[in-house]
């Protein structure tokens, strides 16, 4: 956190070191809760570009109050959230998400697990966005309960909820697909 506060105030002072230095240790974990909340890479990448861009722009007015990390998630969180509006208002699915395996040189086990994974991204999709947010800031991201309902402005019973309930809204999206 204090390493933090003092790559912001020298990125006010226009070192562009301290902004690749904010951007790389970064990068990474934001990236990872971007694809997860829009399960699509290309998409995940350019949100994360336009919340630095953005950051970059704006950080001579910017006052670090609390964690950096939880700021860049929050801009992140309401790109992606601005993305998925901006597709469902065009009527575009992500049902045609191309996945990466990394079982190569087992092409059988490569094709079942990209199954896998587009089934599992696409049940994702299909239970509501807070659920699945509150999933993806958990397990893919790693914050815990407690960080995600002061992230989220919802109360830690409520955050409880929204997982236990999405992750049983998942179970019953597979389980379906599964008798189909």
């Amino acid at each position: 956190m204090l390493e933090d506060k003092l790559l912001v105030l020298k990125c006010r002072h226009g070192n562009k070191v301290a902004m690749c230095r904010i951007y790389e240790k970064y990068k990474d974990y934001l990236l990872i809760l971007a694809k997860g909340l829009l399960g699509d890479q290309a998409l995940a990448e350019d949100v994360v570009h336009d919340v630095y861009v953005s950051f970059a722009r704006s950080v001579r007015q910017f006052h670090l109050r609390g964690s950096l990390r939880g700021y860049l998630v929050t801009c992140v969180r309401n790109l992606a959230r601005d993305k998925i509006r901006e597709r469902k208002r065009k009527a575009k699915i992500l049902d045609s998400i191309n996945p990466v395996t990394k079982c190569q040189d087992n092409p059988v086990k490569s094709i079942i697990e990209t199954e896998e994974i587009v089934r599992l991204r696409q049940a994702l999709n299909r239970i509501p966005y807070e659920q699945r947010e509150t999933i993806m800031l958990h397990l893919k991201s790693g914050m815990k309960f407690r960080e995600i309902a002061r992230l989220q402005g919802a109360s830690l019973s409520t955050i409880h909820g929204r997982y236990r309930y999405g992750l049983d809204k998942l179970r019953s999206e597979l389980n379906s697909e599964v008798e189909k």
